[in-house]
């Protein structure tokens, strides 16, 4: 047997699993990216257009459920957010891949900002990944649900680190007064994002799931047939 053979045929032995390629993780960094290309656009060099991204509640246009998602208020909403999307935003493309993550943030970030617009007043403006952020999250559990204890204990601390940050937030905008912009109140804090942002995350997830899908095939299989029928 030649050298390439008992490489080929080594390969072939190895469980699938070990075999299946790491997905890339460079979504999240481009999502990041966008957060803070808008922010410096908006607040740095003071393009008025970004404006017009922003999610305003009396007239809302169509794009704004989806472009409100990247904007942010000041720095420290900014910071906050870009700091668990990094977390969150990486577990959930190491689980479903590039496609996933974008399609997870998109999705639970339009999703909480429609909520918003439904239930906060309309003198209201929505920006931020919050809901996004926390839809990421609930995702993240979900999709590593499983008897494994290390990922049982991954989840445990994750989620309490959450809900203490939830709380902390909760408590502090009892003091917090929303700004203005153009004679429109930006919540500091909208905790409806983050629930309905958190729900959605759920529903998406269950979605997914009811989609029926077809049992990968074994490669190495087939290449065993082949080369049987070859020989």
């Amino acid at each position: 047997m030649s050298g390439s053979d008992m490489i080929s045929q080594l390969e072939l032995d190895k469980p699938e699993e070990r075999r299946k390629p790491k997905k890339s993780v460079n979504g999240v960094f481009w999502i990041i990216l966008l957060n803070l290309g808008l922010y410096v656009a908006d607040h740095v060099f003071q393009v008025r257009s970004i404006k017009s991204l922003y999610l305003y509640h009396n007239f809302p246009a169509w794009y704004q459920f989806v472009t409100a998602a990247f904007c942010h208020a000041n720095w420290n909403h900014l910071s906050s957010n870009l700091f668990f999307l990094y977390i969150f935003g990486k577990l959930v493309e190491e689980e479903e891949g590039n496609f996933g993550l974008w399609l997870s943030y998109i999705f639970t970030g339009a999703a909480a900002n429609f909520v918003s617009w439904l239930i906060l007043p309309k003198n209201a403006v929505s920006v931020g990944a919050s809901g996004a952020v926390f839809g990421l999250f609930a995702i993240s559990v979900l999709v590593k649900m499983s008897w494994d204890w290390r990922k049982i204990l991954e989840v445990l601390i994750l989620g309490q680190f959450v809900v203490e940050k939830v709380m902390e937030a909760a408590q502090a905008s009892a003091g917090m007064s929303g700004t203005f912009i153009g004679g429109y109140s930006v919540q500091s804090i909208n905790h409806i994002a983050h629930l309905s942002g958190a729900l959605f995350g759920v529903f998406l997830v269950w979605l997914l799931s009811r989609v029926p899908s077809q049992p990968p095939k074994n490669k190495a299989l087939n290449l065993r047939e082949k080369r049987d029928k070859t020989s």
